[in-house]
């Protein structure tokens, strides 16, 4: 069976490079599910969990936004930040997440709530994945 090499590379480095089955991600227009032999594409990446399939197993990371480049062997995810489930501290992802949440029920003026919106979708992710 072909696989694919998925790269996943940050500013702080490479995260990730091995090969699978499948990707499954979250673009900005929606879901995308790549297998071996996938036309070229580049697509904008939303807050969300990557799914790597190989045979019966499925390995997650948790990624915050960034590109997918797809070629037909080789999948590159370029992330502003990715984690693995094990990476994550779910106590600081908690903590996060009330941050966010008070701030968005506030009414004050000065919230910016476009910036606190993506602060709580970034620590749900990590929580849904870190469990």
């Amino acid at each position: 069976m072909k696989t694919l090499t998925v790269s996943v590379v940050t500013p702080d480095g490479p995260v990730l490079e091995e090969k699978y089955d499948m990707v499954s991600c979250k673009a900005e227009d929606g879901e995308l599910g790549i297998l071996p032999g996938h036309i070229p594409l580049v697509a904008p990446l939303d807050i969300s969990a990557v799914r790597l399939k190989r045979g019966n197993e499925t390995d997650l990371l948790a990624v915050n936004g960034g590109f997918l480049e797809v070629r037909p062997d080789k999948v590159t995810i370029l992330a502003q930040s990715a984690e693995n489930p094990s990476e994550i501290d779910l106590e600081r992802a908690e903590r996060a997440r009330e941050r966010a949440e008070s701030r968005l029920q506030s009414a004050q003026d000065d919230v910016d709530f476009k910036r606190a919106e993506l602060s709580l979708k970034r620590a749900m992710n990590r929580i849904t994945i870190a469990r």
